[in-house]
């Protein structure tokens, strides 16, 4: 009887708002109203925790918490880690009144004689590559994404049988200007700590195998993460304008930093955290003029 009760409850309030503002709603535990033009979407803990502790005049909606950074407005939405969790966010930020998304987080890095990466380099990924689950079922919905991004055959194939997994890895870009803005940014800031790199979005963080690491070797892939390649693709979709700030925390595949073999966390990760959000809110004030 009570259960029943609360849903005729709900079922009233849900008459007074649209479909829009239920869905964010339930995501994002507030109202559209309370999300600023541009948000900063980490995913991690500590990302988030060293985020709030810079932010000025900081109040609390929900999972939104907004203030400003370097005078600027902004909100700050732990999307999580994973590309779902990435495009629920998004689906959220969409039906308000946001225009900017900027991911700042963590990747992994793959060493490599002609570009060397190292824990707490700061990379600005040219593309990435969706190789996660998400993706494909947005382009399922949107078919003329088929048309309009390029793509390529997954090189896993290259070194063990594809018996399930995506046999064509689209590839999604992020904003160009912004993309360009903050790597100028970032080569004046951090000249010997700093990479443009074409990255690959995974599901699984554990499936970081030889084979695996060989493959995106072989086609110039430099750094990994679980989310940018969502974001990318969303902010095609819905007109937003996305980019990703990060920051090598591991290597997969060295035998004393790759997270599954070792339990040694390198001295730079923290740093190069605190890097990425240096560069983030120097060029706050950038970003706003962009919108």
């Amino acid at each position: 009887m009570l259960n029943r009760m609360k849903s005729e409850l709900l079922n009233l309030g849900l008459k007074f708002i649209d479909v829009d503002e239920k869905i964010v709603r339930m995501i994002l535990e507030t109202s559209p109203s309370n999300v600023n033009e541009i948000v900063i979407l980490p995913a991690i803990k500590i990302v988030m925790k060293k985020l709030l502790k810079k932010l000025e005049n900081k109040r609390i909606y929900g999972r939104v918490y907004n203030g400003e950074l370097n005078n600027v407005k902004v909100s700050i939405v732990r999307s999580l880690v994973g590309s779902p969790n990435c495009a629920m966010a998004v689906e959220s930020l969409r039906r308000c009144k946001t225009k900017v998304i900027i991911r700042i987080d963590v990747c992994g890095g793959i060493e490599n004689e002609n570009v060397p990466i190292n824990i707490g380099d700061i990379i600005i990924p040219k593309l990435a590559f969706c190789d996660e689950g998400t993706s494909p079922q947005y382009i399922r919905e949107h078919p003329s994404l088929v048309n309009e991004l390029e793509s390529i055959s997954n090189p896993m194939g290259k070194f063990q049988n594809l018996f399930t997994g995506n046999q064509t890895i689209f590839i999604s870009k992020p904003n160009e200007k912004l993309r360009e803005l903050f790597s100028s940014k970032a080569t004046e800031l951090f000249p010997n700590n700093f990479k443009e790199t074409n990255l690959w979005t995974t599901d699984a963080l554990f499936c970081e195998s030889l084979d695996f690491i060989r493959a995106l070797t072989s086609i110039n892939v430099h750094t990994i993460d679980m989310e940018s390649s969502i974001l990318f693709l969303l902010g095609k979709i819905y007109n937003l304008k996305t980019v990703s700030i990060l920051s090598v925390s591991d290597l997969p595949g060295h035998p004393k930093y790759d997270l599954l073999n070792s339990n040694e966390i390198h001295p730079n990760m923290e740093n190069g955290i605190d890097n990425a959000i240096k560069l983030l809110i120097q060029l706050l004030s950038s970003v706003k003029k962009e919108i």
